[in-house]
């Protein structure tokens, strides 16, 4: 009896505590398996200090549907050509459309996207302050990649409208963004560097709708060095989190010079955060006071209160455009990098400062509401960008240029930055495109990187293949 009533008492406390006896969630870990090559003579020119292969900004060059994946580039003759490969195979099938690149310009990236309510893959292409270019796949090819022949005959003609809706004719950073509902929008800059305004146009399955711009350029930025009274908002990125609610975290750029302590820096200052629940049609604050109307005249400026989460003046060359994720709980994270004060309060050469000095940091939105930060501790080593992915259980992943990999546990409040692959073997020129819906499709990192030449000499473009915890 004292035997079954020692059993009994273990039963009874495991159920009385439940979880107790469940393993803890494991860290972050990546399993190397393998890269497939997309081209072997990809197009190859270094401009901006980066590749229009694999500019870090694309949103997407690289994307997992149905259990296919998809990439778009642009090969040695400049043709625009895009790529698809069953998840379990490394042979990619091709289709060259009918456009090349028009000059060579890094920013003239390919962006993908999907429309979930009519399974069609879209491309925006080849612009930079001017015209885009756009192609549409048929209907159902996302839907039914096992019986859709992959062939020029699935795409349409490569059109300089969104199937009539012309937006602009200063056109730069394409970046789709499907809706909880299975819509898709268009994130856009209209304008140029330093004097323009962010934008959206959403399809609905049938046709193409412009909602509007929703940044300001106008306002005075005063530094400790002088004042300007132009400017764009680059979005570190914009995704929507389990719940519906739209996040963008972004750095001004202002178009004058004497903002800087240096000409030889960049204009870019302070990290600022806004929301919206209303899909982008109003935009909020950290604090939840609506900002902005999209196509409306209040948009989001510069002198708007509760907008910035982590200051910072325009001396440490921080980067525009580096990347941002959301957790389960649908708390923004985003990567920052600049050079910290501990190397001086002024930069005076850009690409030689943050090459020796630069420095990745992890910016977060933690359970109390307030925005945390931490350094990973791996020099940058680049002027470039890196990459922030969450898996499963929320550890944090940064892709760092040349294909590196650093990340940190989420049950160590995400300080234990570690380096778990340090990019041999791969070759990689510097920025690297993330496959941002693999990640949740497989539970695969998967991202695009080329391989480092020299001039304009044609080089391998591949996808690098890395299992996450399970």
């Amino acid at each position: 009896m004292r035997r079954r009533a020692v059993l009994t008492s273990a039963l009874l406390a495991a159920v009385a505590a439940p979880g107790t006896a469940r393993a803890a969630a494991p860290g972050p870990a990546v399993t190397a398996r393998g890269t497939s090559q997309l081209d072997a003579r990809a197009l190859y020119f270094v401009s901006y200090n980066g590749l229009v292969n694999n500019n870090s900004f694309q949103k997407s060059g690289l994307l997992t549907y149905q259990g296919h994946q998809y990439a778009a580039w642009y090969t040695a003759d400049r043709s625009a050509v895009v790529g698809r490969r069953a998840l379990s195979s490394t042979s990619w099938a091709t289709v060259t459309l009918g456009h090349r690149l028009k000059s060579d310009d890094s920013h003239n990236v390919i962006s993908l996207g999907l429309s979930k309510t009519d399974g069609r893959l879209h491309l925006n292409m080849d612009s930079h302050s001017d015209g885009f270019f756009y192609v549409k796949s048929v209907a159902g090819l996302l839907d039914n990649p096992g019986s859709t022949s992959w062939s020029s005959a699935a795409f349409g003609a490569v059109q300089t409208t969104l199937d009539g809706l012309a937006l602009t004719n200063q056109f730069t950073y394409p970046q789709f963004i499907a809706t909880p509902e299975g819509r898709l929008q268009l994130s856009y800059r209209v304008g140029i560097s330093g004097n323009g305004r962010n934008a959206l146009a959403e399809y609905d399955g049938s046709r193409w709708t412009a909602l509007g711009e929703w940044t300001s350029s106008t306002g005075t930025y005063t530094s400790a060095h002088g004042s300007s009274t132009a400017r764009n908002m680059y979005l570190h990125g914009i995704d929507y989190d389990t719940t519906g609610r739209l996040h963008a975290l972004f750095t001004w750029r202002e178009q004058n010079n004497a903002v800087m302590c240096s000409g030889g820096g960049i204009t870019n200052h302070d990290t600022g955060y806004v929301y919206s629940t209303d899909r982008g049609r109003t935009w909020r604050n950290d604090a939840g006071t609506v900002v902005a109307t999209t196509g409306g005249t209040d948009q989001v400026a510069v002198t708007d209160a509760g907008l910035v989460v982590d200051p910072l003046d325009p001396d440490h060359s921080l980067m525009n455009q580096e990347s941002q994720a959301t957790d389960s709980a649908g708390r923004p994270h985003a990567l920052i990098s600049y050079v910290p004060g501990r190397f001086g309060q002024c930069t005076t050469n850009y690409v030689a400062d943050r090459t020796a000095n630069g420095r990745v940091f992890h910016l977060r939105k933690n359970a109390s509401g307030s925005w945390q930060k931490t350094e990973i501790p791996v020099p940058l080593n680049s002027t470039q960008r890196t990459k922030l992915v969450l898996d499963r259980y929320d550890n944090a992943y940064a892709v760092l240029p040349h294909g590196r990999i650093a990340a940190a546990s989420q049950s160590s409040g995400y300080t234990d930055w570690t380096l778990l692959h340090d990019g041999s073997g791969l070759n990689a020129f510097g920025e690297v495109v993330v496959d941002e819906l693999r990640v949740r499709a497989d539970n695969v990192l998967s991202f695009l990187y080329q391989e480092k030449s020299s001039g304009t000499t044609p080089s391998a473009l591949r996808v690098a293949d890395f299992a996450l915890p399970t």
